[in-house]
C-alpha cells in the first residue's frame, strides 16, 4: 500500500479529471453533495472561501494497493482505509470525497479535500509526504499486505510534480555515491544534472548536521529522498569509498591483469629506447615476461660481406687452376 500525495489549486480541474471517465465512481464522501461533479465543485469552492488568502487549498491523495492484494481487498475495505489514512494524516473535520478508479491494473482510489477545514482553518501538510510513507507502511504490515521491492520498481515514467523531481535526485545520488569519495565529487557531478546541495549548520558552527538537495526550485531533505541519503548516511558512504579506493592503491599490483601489465612494462621500460629492441613488440613483451633482449652480433654486417667476397674469390681460383 503505498501513497502519492499532491497539492494543488483547482477543484474544478481534479474534481472533473477524475470523475469524467467512465471507470470511475464516487466510493465515499463528506461535507459535500456527490450527486453531480457540478455541485461537488460548488461546495469545494464556498467552504475554501472561509480562507481565500490559501492558494493550495486543493488536497489530493491517490492511494494504491499492489496487484497482489486483490484477494484481500473489496470495496468496502478500500473505503474503509481511505478514512484510516486521513484520520492517521489528521485530515480531520474537512469536505473530501473518494474516487475508485479502474483504469489501471493495481487497485486504487483518489481522496480529493478541502485543505480549508469547516471551521475555516487551514489543513497543514507539512512533512506530509514523509509522514504519509510512515503511515502506508505501518497500515500495509497491520493488514498483511505486498511490501514493494524498492524504489526500482517504481514506474519513473509515470511519476509527476514534486515525485518526478524527488525519484530524480533518488537515482542521481545512487549513482554518484557508487563511485564520489569526497563531497566535493558529489556536488560537482549533482550540479551537472541541476541538482545543489544545501546544507545545514549547527548553529554558531561549522558543523554540518542536516542536508537537503533541489531540482527545478523544490527543495527535500535528504532522509525525505531516502533514509540512506541523510547526511550522516552520505558521509559515511563517502568514506567508506575513500577507505575501499585506497586499498587497492596500497595493494600489490600485480594481483591484478593492469597490475601485471604495469609491472612488465616498467620492467621492460628501458628496452623501448634501446635499438636492440625496437624490433620487439609490447604483445611479445606481455606474453613472454622472460623476454631478453638480443645481444648485438660481434661481427658486423661489412665483416660478413668482405669475408663472404674472400670464400667466393678463393673459390674461383681453385676452379681456375684445376
Amino acid at each position: 500500500m503505498i501513497a502519492k500525495v499532491i497539492t494543488g489549486k483547482s477543484f474544478g480541474g481534479c474534481v472533473r479529471y477524475l470523475l469524467e471517465r467512465e471507470q470511475s465512481a464516487v466510493l465515499d464522501s463528506s461535507g459535500v453533495r456527490d450527486y453531480t461533479i457540478k455541485a461537488i465543485i460548488a461546495d469545494l469552492n464556498a467552504q475554501r472561501k472561509l480562507r481565500p488568502q490559501l492558494g493550495n487549498a486543493v488536497g489530493h491523495t491517490v492511494l494504491s494497493w499492489s496487484n497482489e492484494d486483490r484477494a484481500k481487498l473489496t470495496v468496502g475495505k478500500m473505503a474503509a482505509q481511505a478514512r484510516e489514512y486521513m484520520e492517521k494524516m489528521g485530515i480531520k473535520n474537512t469536505q473530501y470525497i473518494t474516487v475508485l478508479h479502474l483504469d489501471k491494473q493495481h487497485p486504487h482510489l483518489h481522496i480529493v479535500y478541502n485543505r480549508v477545514d469547516n471551521d475555516g482553518n487551514t489543513v497543514e501538510n507539512f512533512n506530509h509526504w514523509h509522514k504519509s510513507r510512515k503511515v502506508c507502511r505501518e497500515m500495509t504490515e497491520r493488514y498483511g499486505y505486498h511490501l514493494g521491492k524498492g524504489k526500482e520498481q517504481v514506474n519513473r515514467q509515470a511519476l509527476r510534480g514534486n515525485d518526478r523531481l524527488r525519484y530524480a535526485i533518488h537515482d542521481a545520488l545512487q549513482s554518484i555515491m557508487a563511485k564520489a569519495n569526497t563531497w566535493k565529487q558529489v556536488e560537482t557531478l549533482l550540479a551537472k544534472q541541476g541538482i545543489g546541495i544545501h546544507y545545514k549548520y549547527r548553529s554558531g558552527t561549522n558543523e554540518v548536521q542536516g542536508i537537503s538537495f533541489e531540482k527545478d526550485g523544490v527543495k527535500f531533505k535528504g532522509s525525505a529522498i531516502d533514509r540512506k541519503f541523510s547526511y550522516i548516511g552520505l558521509d559515511r558512504q563517502l568514506k567508506q569509498n575513500l577507505r575501499l579506493e585506497m586499498q587497492l592503491d596500497n595493494a600489490p599490483r600485480k594481483n591484478t591483469l593492469a597490475g601485471q601489465i604495469r609491472e612488465v612494462l616498467d620492467t621492460h621500460k628501458g628496452a623501448h629506447h634501446n635499438s636492440a629492441s625496437h624490433g620487439t613488440g609490447l604483445l611479445d613483451i606481455l606474453l613472454n615476461t622472460e623476454y631478453v633482449p638480443i645481444e648485438p652480433d660481434p661481427v658486423g654486417d661489412a665483416e660478413k660481406r668482405k669475408r663472404k667476397r674472400k670464400k667466393q674469390e678463393a673459390e674461383q681460383s681453385r676452379g681456375i687452376s684445376r
